[in-house]
């Protein structure tokens, strides 16, 4: 089934989804290397810039994750409508714990706890996403190739 944000049968949103998920991943792998480092400095930088990045780059993927969900069926808009609830979520996860972090909350464990919260949220969210692609072929383009 193919969805309205396209380019040449390619949909946008799976294409664009890797750099977010990869970022905001990474965020935590920096957050969890820095209790265990005597200089957390460099860590706790990165952290925050992979999450400033994974939250920008979210918001461009919801974009065509939105025009895509106008094309569902009914169907398909209930599992569509849960993905983008969490995909809601994960973003308010991370605005706060940016937010915490710009105030100087740095090294403390509440965004560090909030990292684990929204990778975890994006874990699920991410599952649906794929089960609505792999399962119910949105996106994919079963007309053959010449």
């Amino acid at each position: 089934m193919r969805t309205p944000a396209s380019i040449a049968g390619h949909p946008l949103h799976p294409m664009l989804i890797v750099f977010p998920v990869g970022l905001l991943v990474f965020s935590l792998i920096c957050d969890l290397i820095s209790f265990g480092v005597e200089d957390i400095e460099p860590w706790v930088t990165v952290a925050l810039y992979c999450m400033i990045g994974g939250f920008i780059g979210a918001l461009i993927a919801a974009i065509p994750g939105f025009i895509d969900f106008g094309s569902l069926s009914d169907r398909l808009k209930k599992l569509a409508m849960t993905h983008m609830a969490l995909n809601i979520l994960v973003i308010v996860l991370y605005a706060i714990n940016i937010g915490l972090r710009t105030s100087g909350y740095t090294h403390d464990a509440l965004p560090l706890y909030l990292s684990i919260l929204g990778v975890a949220v994006l874990s699920v969210s991410g599952w649906l996403g794929a089960e609505m692609v792999h399962k119910h072929g949105v996106g994919v383009d079963f007309s053959p190739s010449e």
